[in-house]
């Protein structure tokens, strides 16, 4: 990832620290910040995490092993790193900045004997870090788009509710755009409340960066894909033209930026 950021010309910062994990594990972080346009005071955040699930604590088999996470962590980094590299060609507008965040996805298991409403608190550890510890201090951008499970095959991408609590005008802005790109079919002009928690959440509260999810919705489940935390999460699920949807949605809404 610091490889392909470098290659597309950003300025790359390596965030490193500690976390507490939810069973008093102390867990190393890795956070990476790859910056263009470093002389400009207006940014725009674009943000995925790349750590995966490391159990499957949602399958019956083998549930103490480390998921693939091809779409749950993957897609939303591949997506961003396609992202930047059109990046450097980016004269105009704002300075963009790509996040990706490091143990997101370590929370308390589902079916935990402790799990309750402090149970939250356990996932985003690298978002929380970050928010806390911008790379650079006084960190702030015009608003922020956070990609998770964003690359599965005939997904559907709702109007998360908390997007639409902290910045219904940024949900506004991204699916107009998809729409008029042609991805009406797939983000859908409807509200739906699933997430709990996500990396855009430390973003809105502690730096007040008006910040939305594009995730998948699944009307089967009512939440995520039924693949969601299990080892189906792998390169089967993946979908090239739901990348692509999501891709050139969020570079179109960047691109227009000025």
């Amino acid at each position: 990832m610091v490889s392909r950021l470098k290659g597309s010309g950003a300025t790359v910062i390596e965030q490193t620290g500690n976390v507490l994990s939810f069973n008093g594990e102390r867990l190393p972080l890795r956070n990476i910040i790859g910056s263009w346009n470093l002389d400009r005071q207006e940014r725009i955040l674009l943000f995925a995490h790349w750590d995966t699930r490391p159990f499957a604590d949602r399958d019956t088999e083998r549930k103490n092993e480390p998921i693939d996470g091809a779409n749950d962590g993957g897609s939303g980094v591949g997506i961003l790193l396609e992202i930047a590299r059109h990046l450097a060609a980016k004269e105009h507008g704002p300075g963009v900045d790509i996040l990706f965040t490091d143990v997101e996805d370590h929370g308390e298991p589902s079916g935990a004997m402790t799990i309750d409403e402090n149970s939250m608190d356990t996932w985003c550890l690298g978002s929380r870090y970050w928010a806390r510890n911008p790379h650079v201090p006084g960190y702030t951008a015009r608003f922020g788009i956070l990609l998770d499970m964003a690359g599965a095959r005939e997904a559907k991408f709702y109007q998360e509710a908390l997007s639409m609590q902290y910045a219904p005008g940024i949900v506004r802005k991204v699916w107009k755009t998809a729409a008029a790109l042609g991805y009406g079919d797939r983000f859908i002009q409807e509200t739906k409340y699933f997430v709990g928690i996500d990396d855009h959440i430390p973003v809105n509260q502690t730096l007040r960066i008006p910040s939305i999810d594009i995730i998948e919705y699944d009307p089967s489940t009512q939440a995520f894909g039924p693949y969601w935390h299990t080892h189906k999460d792998n390169m089967e699920v993946i979908d090239p033209a739901t990348l692509k949807a999501v891709g050139q949605t969020v570079m179109e809404v960047v691109w227009k930026e000025r």
